[in-house]
């Protein structure tokens, strides 16, 4: 009886809770969240490169849109310079020639995240996340904001490194609602400060970081063939019927970018023609190349 009893002891611990909902967030990620305004506020710090890693930050496009047969959110193979069905298929349609089927490709066209380490300084919404190191996914325009501190505009303003936990300064986050999308034109970095002067609590900070080789490892990608089928399960081009569970759905669903994600982040160019398609990213090649000189000399 004593066995038994112990297995249903961890039978009923291992069974969720009635009612309880499951969730599929990466622990690992932060987000800011807006308040009862429509606003956000959150301060975070840029940490280093992660050891034996060459860069602050990873990028990646995924495609993120819904069908006749569910949500297609993942990862595009481009960024591993890949083929990708879903960029093939936005060529196809675009390369018809056709405003309808432009923009179609439009609205399914790649969209790009960066990710880097920060620790939450400040996180009113969240007060429990501060002072822990998260991975943070933001946009092209916060993205821009970085690129500015270390190369400004004008003579009279100062290069930072934002990435120094040192010789960097916090960044402040504010949000605002603009024409039902999140707006990030009024964050800005605070003077420099070291994040802390107790040297243990740097170097405990710094060896805090996550991994951002991960989030663009092979591994991390579906095959083509899976991306494939999942692409003409969702547009119907099969005629199957979805056979999506509800774990799949949920967990595409973390990741749609209009539930309270970072919505910035979608890329300004639609996949289209290889020559265009080439020619629209060559701003994002030439800002990678931009960050490798530095961390190089």
């Amino acid at each position: 009886m004593s066995s038994l009893d112990k297995l249903r002891a961890a039978m009923e611990t291992a069974s969720p809770t009635e009612g309880a909902k499951k969730s599929y967030a990466d622990e690992r990620y932060w987000k800011p969240e807006l308040d009862k305004t429509g606003n956000g506020f959150a301060v975070v710090r840029f940490l280093p490169t992660p050891q034996n890693e060459e860069m602050p930050w990873v990028s990646y496009f995924d495609h993120g849109f819904q069908g006749p047969g569910g949500w297609y959110i993942e990862k595009s193979l481009t960024t591993l310079n890949k083929k990708d069905p879903v960029s093939e298929y936005n060529t196809q349609l675009w390369n018809t020639g056709i405003e309808a089927n432009k923009e179609i490709a439009r609205k399914q066209k790649r969209r790009l995240h960066y990710v880097s380490n920060v620790l939450v300084v400040s996180d009113p919404k969240n007060p429990d996340n501060e002072g822990k190191v998260f991975l943070y996914k933001f946009g092209k325009k916060i993205f821009e904001q970085l690129k500015e501190a270390i190369s400004p505009a004008f003579e009279d303003e100062q290069a930072i490194n934002p990435f120094d936990l040192r010789e960097g300064a916090n960044f402040k986050i504010k949000i605002r609602k603009v024409d039902g999308y999140w707006n990030y034109d009024k964050s800005e970095f605070d003077s420099t400060a070291p994040l802390f002067e107790d040297e243990d609590k740097l170097n405990e900070t710094f060896s805090s970081a996550h991994s951002l080789t991960d989030i663009i490892a092979p591994d991390e990608f579906k095959t083509y063939d899976e991306l494939k089928e999942k692409l003409d399960r969702v547009l119907g081009l099969t005629g199957s019927v979805s056979t999506s569970t509800a774990e799949s759905v949920a967990e595409d669903l973390e990741e749609v970018p209009w539930s309270n994600v970072n919505t910035e982040s979608v890329a300004d160019e639609p996949v289209i023609s290889s020559a265009e398609s080439t020619s629209s990213s060559s701003e994002d090649d030439e800002a990678m190349d931009y960050f490798k000189k530095l961390a190089s000399e």
